[in-house]
């Protein structure tokens, strides 16, 4: 398998900063996406490389490894284990310098055996066994962004997405919130030599597609009522989650006077059958135009409360 140049792949220089990286791949995603381009298989493979990429390079960790170890990146930390080891072994040498000294490594096969040459043309056949070309390493683990609409998240229910070719399944408990992560063991991409598959970690972004604002498990609702209601009180219609109820608006209720309902807010995450509060806010609205003998009224309310 040739090696690809994830900096390349983004169309972006080696130094370029974490903003420029998530800029390209913003671009790129767009543009490669499966949805704007069905049935093109091109685009499609081209849409996993620039997934691929970004995975790396907008992890300072991995990408710190990426620029030190190429393809081999994921199992930099076993090489140099080995390196110490061996260097723990051979202190015989230090007479003579750094026997590491002068080597340099290749980025650019795409089976391992770069390192396997470079640790046997040291220790021999020890250290080929040493480089971690048989042992079992762990893939790489993939991270996602998933978008919710608010009035989704408030009850539990199953999605299904398709992501590198396989369609999953997740339940998502009510009470899901914004910038909350799951795991999904063995979603990740594939083991080297025979290792586990790695990890997907989803996290949820919310929309709000409602009304209500959302303040952790509370919800808050501007509700607007006219004069007359406020000064004379009467009955509003709220929208909750779970249905429309009746409220008693009291006799001269101020603008800006808030209502707490108990239970009527969000669920709570994983806590079935605990819910926040609904509070609602009235907003008192002034007339804008007033027929000649509305206005005469109040001016006589005006001269009566003087």
């Amino acid at each position: 398998m040739a090696f690809i140049d994830y900096y390349q792949v983004l169309g972006v220089a080696k130094t370029a900063n974490a903003d420029e990286i998530k800029k390209a791949y913003r671009k790129l995603a767009r543009q490669y996406h499966p949805d704007v381009n069905p049935n093109n298989k091109e685009a499609e493979q081209k849409f996993k490389q620039i997934n691929e990429a970004n995975e790396v390079l907008s992890n300072a960790e991995n990408r710190a490894k990426y620029d030190k170890y190429g393809e081999h990146w994921q199992h930099g930390e076993a090489y140099e284990q080995a390196q110490r080891q061996q260097q723990s072994k051979y202190q015989s040498y230090s007479n003579q310098g750094n026997p590491f000294e002068g080597y340099t490594y290749s980025h650019q096969g795409g089976d391992g055996d770069d390192y396997s040459d470079f640790f046997s043309s040291i220790f021999g056949n020890e250290g080929r066994s040493r480089s971690g070309n048989s042992r079992k390493y762990k893939g790489q683990d993939i991270e996602a962004k998933f978008e919710l609409n608010l009035s989704k998240a408030a009850t539990t229910h199953q999605e299904t997405f398709e992501l590198n070719g396989k369609k999953i399944r997740i339940t998502i408990p009510a009470g899901a919130y914004d910038g909350l992560q799951i795991k999904l063991k063995g979603y990740g991409h594939s083991g080297h030599n025979g290792g586990p598959s790695g990890d997907l970690y989803i996290t949820f972004h919310i929309n709000n597609d409602t009304s209500f604002i959302r303040d952790g498990d509370n919800l808050k609702l501007n509700i607007n009522i006219d004069l007359y209601t406020a000064i004379l009180g009467g009955e509003v219609v709220v929208n909750t989650l779970d249905g429309k109820v009746k409220l008693k608006v009291k006799p001269f209720t101020q603008n800006g006077t808030s209502n707490r309902l108990k239970g009527k807010g969000f669920p709570k995450y994983k806590s079935e059958g605990q819910f926040g509060d609904l509070l609602i806010t009235y907003n008192v609205e002034l007339p804008t135009k007033l027929s000649k003998e509305e206005e005469a009224l109040f001016t006589q309310l005006k001269n009566l409360q003087s």
